[in-house]
């Protein structure tokens, strides 16, 4: 797996998943747990819809 994502676009997910898991503790409820896909995709820097469709924010070669 080459990364196909940028450190802004990293930074970005992480945040949303912050948020989304914020949001799942306060409300009480499992949609916190959607948050592990932005979570890992910003973790690895990985993401294979990016690679679906052919899209690169990552600037190293």
């Amino acid at each position: 797996m080459k990364r196909n994502m940028g450190i802004t676009d990293r930074v970005i997910r992480l945040i949303i998943a912050a948020v989304i898991i914020g949001a799942g503790i306060y409300y009480k409820n499992c949609w916190g747990l959607v948050a592990i896909i932005p979570l890992l995709t910003g973790l690895w820097g990985y993401c294979p819809l990016y690679t679906l469709l052919g899209i690169k924010t990552c600037k190293v070669k």
